[in-house]
C-alpha cells in the first residue's frame, strides 16, 4: 500500500529513538517523514534532554513534532478533592484504590483491599494527541473526514511483540518495524551505542503506576528530584478523593504510602516478580 504519510510516535525512550536514529541512516524500506512526540507534562528531564538531542541531529531531515493536551501531574493535583462537575472526565493514571473501611465491612473484605484504576491517561495524553497532529500534517481540522491513508510506526519490539494493536482509526495503521526485523530492546541499546549515539533514557512519566520496585529504588537513588516528586503526589492524593472514587489513592500497587512501600517490597537480591509489567512509553505508553 502507498501511505500519504509515513509518521513515528515517539517516545523518546530506547525502541522509538532507535527507529528514528535508523531512519537519518536510511535503514528502513521506506521513508520516514515526521515524528510526534505527545508530552504529558511529566516526563523525567531525561526525556525531554533526549528529545532535543534527536532534534539536534536530524531535525531538519525528519521534523519533530511536540504535541500536548495537559499536564497530567497538574491535572490530577487538581482532581483530588475536587467535585466531578468541576472537571469534567478525568483522564487518570491507573492509580490504585484501597477500599474504605465501610466497604470493606459491607463487602465483607480486608480493610487492605483495593485495584487499580481503568488507565485513561494513555488515550488523553497520547494517542488523541498524536491522532489531533496527524489530521494538521495532512491537513484536516478535527472533524473534516480523512480520506488519506497514514502508516504510524510504533516502537514495540519483538520482546514485547504482544502489546501490537490495531490503530482503531480508519486512515491510520499501525507499524511495527522492530517486530518486523526481528529486533529486540537490547539490539536497538546495541545499534544506537555502536553508532556512538547517546543511550536513551527510559521514557515513562515520573509517578506512573507501573514502575517496578526496582525502577523506583533506582529513582530514589539516582534522580532524587524526581523521587521527591513523586512521594509528593503520591501524598497529595490522599489529602482528599479523587472524582468518582471512595477510597484513599495511591501510586505503589502495594497501597501504601510510596517511599514506605518500596522499603517494604523491594528485595534487589530477589528481583522483582512484576518487571515484565515495566513498559516504556515510547509515545503510546501501555498500549
Amino acid at each position: 500500500m502507498i501511505y500519504d504519510l509515513n509518521v513515528l510516535s515517539l517516545g523518546a525512550g530506547t525502541q522509538s529513538s532507535f527507529i528514528y536514529l535508523a531512519a537519518l541512516h536510511g535503514m528502513w524500506d521506506a521513508p520516514l517523514e515526521a515524528a510526534i512526540f505527545a508530552d504529558t507534562g511529566w516526563e523525567p528531564p531525561a526525556v525531554y534532554e533526549y528529545l532535543d538531542y534527536l532534534e539536534g541531529l536530524g531535525g531538519d531531515q525528519i521534523p519533530i513534532y511536540r504535541t500536548q493536551y495537559g499536564n497530567l501531574r497538574q491535572d490530577m493535583w487538581d482532581a483530588v478533592g475536587a467535585p466531578a462537575r468541576s472537571i469534567g472526565g478525568l483522564s487518570n493514571p491507573p492509580l490504585y484504590i484501597k477500599q474504605s473501611v465501610e466497604e470493606s465491612e459491607a463487602a465483607r473484605i480486608p480493610p487492605s483491599s483495593g485495584g487499580m484504576l481503568w488507565r485513561n491517561c494513555t488515550r488523553d495524553y497520547k494517542i488523541n494527541p498524536i491522532r489531533k497532529q496527524v489530521r494538521t500534517l495532512l491537513g484536516y481540522t478535527t472533524r473534516q473526514k480523512v480520506k488519506k491513508k497514514v502508516r504510524q510506526w510504533i516502537g514495540i519490539s519483538i520482546d514485547e511483540a504482544t502489546r501490537m494493536k490495531d490503530n482503531g482509526v480508519g486512515f491510520i495503521d499501525n507499524y511495527y518495524p522492530l517486530v518486523e526485523q526481528n529486533l529486540s530492546r537490547t539490539d536497538c541499546l546495541a545499534w544506537i551505542e555502536r553508532r556512538g549515539y547517546r543511550l536513551p533514557a527510559k521514557s515513562a512519566c515520573v509517578g506512573c503506576p507501573y514502575h517496578s520496585n526496582d525502577f523506583w529504588a533506582d529513582m530514589k537513588r539516582t534522580r532524587p528530584d524526581e523521587w521527591a516528586d513523586a512521594i509528593q503526589f503520591d501524598a497529595h492524593l490522599r489529602t482528599g478523593k479523587l472524582p468518582g472514587t471512595t477510597g484513599d489513592a495511591y501510586v505503589h500497587r502495594a497501597m501504601l504510602p510510596l517511599e514506605e512501600a518500596v522499603e517494604r517490597t523491594h528485595n534487589p537480591d530477589q528481583g522483582d516478580l512484576f518487571n515484565g509489567f515495566e513498559q516504556e512509553c515510547e509515545g503510546m505508553c501501555g498500549v
